[in-house]
């Protein structure tokens, strides 16, 4: 068999966005596959046979990346422009296209266009839709304009491109750029009169929005601010007839997670107050009476993570992770290194329904029929049903994969760091293993870093497998899935988790003494790319480095990240001026005079998560001190580079490691 290629990626199928029709016999999706040659990614909607076990493909624009069910026949979807639409974004108007399509054949016709850019929509009848658009209060919406007053507004939008003004924090947003006074505000459209009605105001920032069964009301998640985004948000219920909003009152200051009706009169929700383990602590689950606002804690003693945080490189875009169906909620926990399907119903009684071995990416619920698209151990995504807790696997887009590529499976590495702290990792051993062979070999650190690695199938990895590297990594303390005690690193970052990989890694060492310890690597991104500059300026055992979308001072991230100003403070625990020797303490920064370790750093110049002068700081620190370094810098890329960047992007960055790996890993 073939060993994995570089840029096979761009050959696997991803899929998103699953969803039932209305009657259950048929389900949507979105397939993505990757363009290298026009470096882009085409997404199209399919079509699953619930009855006949098929699936066909639907569109062919090459777009479409969202849809709704109209019935059980249609659905909409927001699709190309022709002529007339690409002159009115030749004048900057903001507008969506939708169209309709029957899904047993025909031709997608327009059905209507709402004069804004939309994010998010649902049908309430036959005419009425609601949906989120982003909002600008420094911007006229053009739409509304006749063409003098058009012009002006253009001139004026264009005067104001030399000037950036900044109002409050955070003030950008990864990938997004700056987002002065922006919000995501949730409006009212109706398509037999083209009217749109905004129905929150200019400083509410909507998170979440859904009907209930009978589509009178509407439960919103937002927050309303001014100057300093909050921690916590607030639910509040829209009653469509009457036009009014109610405040639902919490017994403190909340992050809700998620919030819908489980019945006409009663919420489920998922928060935290984060009193105890800060914004990382996992949510619980609680129902609120609309009555009387009684809210009722119904798991007092659940201690998982809700989603799915399993990472790979083999996902493009998002699906529903949480459904109300009937009086049940169907949601995903992360679990050791697996993400499973659970439903809860209103006392809090909780049932699980997939028994691990991968992930749930996203699910899809009609009354007892359960789809999801996951992952399973070496293998990328499909779609599966759920019958008496076994997955069945409906679509095959990937199984070329392990039939036509050597794939070598990871071993799993479990040690005890300390007393009752069981550290759990792998080892992938070089495709074409002899044991008689020394190998050299990379640990990877994942990001996060409240997520987890686990065994589906991971490109990177696999990639560097096939080029004749073992590689190894592992979930310390920090990490998800193992409730909140085990994930709580504030102010302990470069600590406990930092002795939890050593340690690991002298038991890879020690088990697999085909690695040679001489010609060892490590690299990581994100928070693995804070870990691997803590590394390299605390040991000197790793041969090279590749530290990717990093941090390395948290006091400049505190004033630049657009993770919020509060995650800096939450993490070290400490905020510039109570405790400046704690923030300092905590960067690796500090130690970059110890290093000697030649490192590449790989940074995206969108990226606002971890922006790029952290890269910049260190780079210059160790080229300061005489340490063999080099940055790339890829323009136009964001922190989710390695995950969704432009195709040729993601086949420049893995080239830059593997180089740099071989370089000095290879060339004894």
């Amino acid at each position: 068999m073939e060993k994995i290629k570089i840029d096979d990626f761009t050959k696997y199928t991803f899929l998103s966005s699953l969803k039932h029709s209305p009657d259950g016999n048929h389900a949507c999706f979105v397939v993505h596959q990757a363009d290298l040659e026009d470096n882009k990614y085409l997404s199209n909607l399919w079509v699953l046979d619930l009855k006949n076990n098929s699936k066909y493909r639907l569109t062919a624009f090459d777009s479409e990346k969202s849809f709704l069910w109209l019935d059980s026949e249609n659905i909409i979807f927001p699709g190309q422009r022709d002529s007339k639409d690409k002159e009115k974004l030749k004048s900057g108007e903001e507008f969506t296209q939708y169209y309709k399509i029957n899904i047993h054949g025909g031709e997608a016709v327009k059905l209507f266009t709402i004069p804004k850019s939309v994010n998010s929509i649902k049908q309430i009848n036959e005419n009425l839709y609601v949906f989120t658009s982003d909002y600008s209060p420094n911007e006229t919406d053009l739409a509304y304009l006749n063409s003098d007053e058009k012009q002006k507004e253009l001139n004026r939008r264009k005067e104001e491109e030399d000037y950036e003004i900044l109002e409050e924090i955070p003030f950008w947003l990864n990938g997004g750029g700056f987002t002065r006074n922006q919000r995501t505000r949730l409006y009212l459209f109706d398509a037999a009169t083209q009217k749109v009605e905004a129905i929150t105001d200019e400083a509410t920032n909507v998170d979440f929005f859904d009907l209930d069964a009978i589509k009178n009301k509407l439960v919103i998640l937002s927050y309303n601010f001014k100057d300093k985004m909050p921690l916590t948000n607030i639910i509040s219920i829209y009653d469509l007839k009457e036009k009014k909003f109610t405040v639902v009152p919490q017994t403190l200051p909340m992050s809700n997670r998620f919030a819908n009706f489980i019945s006409t009169n009663k919420l489920i929700v998922a928060a935290t107050d984060m009193s105890k383990y800060g914004i990382n602590e996992n949510s619980k689950f609680y129902t609120i009476e609309l009555d009387n606002f009684v809210q009722k804690c119904i798991t007092p003693d659940f201690d998982k993570a809700l989603d799915n945080s399993v990472g790979s490189d083999c996902r493009y875009a998002g699906s529903v992770t949480m459904q109300i169906e009937g009086e049940s909620l169907y949601f995903i926990t992360t679990e050791n290194d697996n993400s499973l399907l659970n439903k809860i119903d209103v006392n809090g009684n909780i049932k699980t329904l997939t028994n691990g071995n991968g992930t749930v990416d996203g699910i899809s619920i009609n009354n007892d029929d359960v789809l999801f698209i996951g992952m399973t151990t070496d293998s990328l995504q499909e779609i599966y049903t759920v019958a008496n807790n076994t997955a069945e696997k409906l679509t095959t887009f990937n199984d070329w994969v392990k039939s036509e590529k050597s794939i070598s499976s990871p071993e799993k590495v479990s040690i005890e760091t300390e007393p009752g702290i069981i550290i759990d990792g792998w080892v992938i051993k070089p495709v074409d293993f002899d044991e008689t062979k020394k190998y050299p070999a990379i640990l990877d650190i994942h990001g996060g870093p409240k997520t987890v690695y686990g065994t589906v199938f991971f490109h990177e990895m696999q990639y560097l497998a096939s080029e004749g590297y073992t590689v190894f990594f592992c979930n310390p303390r920090g990490s998800d899935g193992k409730g909140d005690e085990f994930a709580d690193i504030r102010g302990k970052y470069g600590t406990i988790d930092y002795e939890d990989i050593m340690k690991f890694t002298d038991e890879v060492l020690k088990r697999y003494p085909f690695i040679d310890s001489s010609r060892v690597g490590v690299t990581g991104g994100s928070y693995g790319g804070f870990m691997t500059n803590w590394i390299i300026g605390h040991t000197d055992r790793f041969k090279a480095a590749a530290s990717q979308r990093s941090i390395s001072n948290w006091t400049s991230f505190f004033g630049t990240t657009d993770i919020g100003y509060f995650f800096g403070t939450d993490q070290t625990a400490a905020t510039p001026w109570s405790d400046y020797e704690k923030v300092w303490f905590h960067s690796p920064l500090k130690y970059a005079d110890k290093v000697k370790t030649p490192t590449l750093f790989l940074h995206s110049n969108e990226d606002y998560r971890c922006w790029i002068p952290e890269a910049l700081q260190m780079f210059t620190a160790l080229k300061y001190h005489g340490v063999e370094t080099r940055l790339c810098m890829f323009k136009g890329e964001n922190h989710e580079l390695s995950r969704s960047g432009k195709p040729r992007h993601r086949v420049r960055r893995l080239t830059e490691i593997t180089q740099w790996f071989d370089k000095y890993l290879k060339n004894e």
